[in-house]
């Protein structure tokens, strides 16, 4: 997901600085003639594009910025497709007729902002790459083991040679001493 809002953050920047070099700065929410691959623009379309280029760069950085971008694209685009599918008549009634078109939207726009509202909410629930740890068995070992049918000498642990007990039987058979690692199962004898 990070690397699909850093690469939503670059299209849309480049959008913007090739917009800029189109429109220049004059007349900045003014509905000019300009157009970018069949799409109107302005100044401050292609401003509002460089600050969604950068965001999207800047959040591509961690997991959870990368999500919080991906519902801002959501919820701004979707909101945006709305009111250019309402300034182009494509929904009939528009409630901020008064504010004009500084957007300098056009169909072509709209669907851009529609899509870029579905790619936005992929970005926000797609689920977080995991790592994979991949644990490689160790290496065998290259010395040679011999194998005897004669029976072995148990090995001394901490000077009991009772090898075939297991730990248990050897720390009741020593009352004074403290097993390590048994906080849980301390015996309150002492207070009785």
């Amino acid at each position: 997901m990070q690397v699909l809002a850093g690469l939503v953050g670059l299209v849309y920047l480049a959008a913007g600085i090739v917009g800029f070099a189109r429109t220049g700065l004059g007349n900045f929410a003014g509905n000019q003639h300009e157009m970018l691959l069949g799409f109107m623009i302005n100044p401050l379309h292609n401003l509002v594009h460089v600050v969604v280029g950068v965001l999207g760069l800047l959040t591509a950085t961690y997991s959870g910025l990368a999500r919080a971008y991906g519902w801002v694209l959501f919820v701004g685009y979707g909101l945006i497709a709305i009111w250019g599918l309402m300034i182009t008549g494509v929904i009939s009634s528009n409630p901020v007729a008064n504010l004009g078109n500084p957007l300098n939207l056009n169909n072509a726009d709209n669907w851009l902002h529609v899509g870029t509202a579905v790619l936005g909410l992929i970005i926000a629930v797609m689920p977080a790459r995991k790592v994979v740890h991949v644990v490689e068995p160790e290496p065998a070992t290259t010395a040679t083991t011999t194998t005897t049918t004669a029976p072995t000498e148990p090995i001394r642990t901490g000077g009991d040679t009772r090898a075939d007990v297991p730990e248990q039987a050897k720390a009741e058979a020593r009352p004074g001493e403290r097993r390590r690692g048994s906080w849980l199962r301390r015996s309150h004898t002492a207070a009785h």
